[in-house]
């Protein structure tokens, strides 16, 4: 079974069990859409939680997830990754991939030097960030939307982007 990761659990959020949650979903909202989360654990233990009720709230979104019934309960899941089975996540249009689908993959510019390969996304109020690691450890902030994002293939592993491997 495929697990993807569509968020992460945050501080307790009030008194009552419910958790601030970052979503890594377009729209942010649309984590709420799944009834039943995977919570994994820092430890790597996996929780099965059904979602109760949840709302946006400021710039991400708090949850109440079942058997979370108290702020102590709420702060043992602080740091969790929330996933889903990939078979569960809805299909997607020509040019959109998710994230899971992206890191590990080449990035390239256009003048044809390497930048990397993708580690991680980071949410930014300009829209999601390539971060792209180099070998030594060098990293490139690079946007995940056009004009910089230009080809991606996923079978010979590589991205494409309008991005100078040197910026001064």
């Amino acid at each position: 079974m495929e697990w993807i990761e569509l968020g992460r659990v945050g501080a307790p959020f009030g008194v009552r069990g419910w958790v601030h949650v970052e979503s890594h979903t377009e729209p942010a909202e649309a984590l709420l859409g799944y009834p039943e989360w995977s919570c994994r654990l820092v430890s790597g233990e996996r929780l099965a939680k059904r979602l109760l009720e949840g709302r946006r709230h400021g710039p991400g979104l708090v949850a109440h997830l079942e058997g979370m019934d108290d702020r102590g309960a709420a702060a043992a899941l602080t740091g969790a990754v929330v996933e889903v089975e990939r078979s569960r996540l809805p299909g997607l249009a020509t040019r959109e991939y998710y994230r899971a689908d992206l890191e590990g993959l080449r990035v390239r510019n256009l003048e044809g030097g390497e930048l990397g390969t993708v580690s991680h996304f980071v949410e930014a109020p300009s829209g999601a960030v390539m971060v792209i690691r180099e070998a030594g450890g060098r990293e490139h902030w690079v946007l995940a939307a056009p004009p910089y994002l230009r080809r991606v293939d996923l079978a010979a592993g590589e991205i494409l982007v309008d991005w100078p491997a040197e910026l001064e």
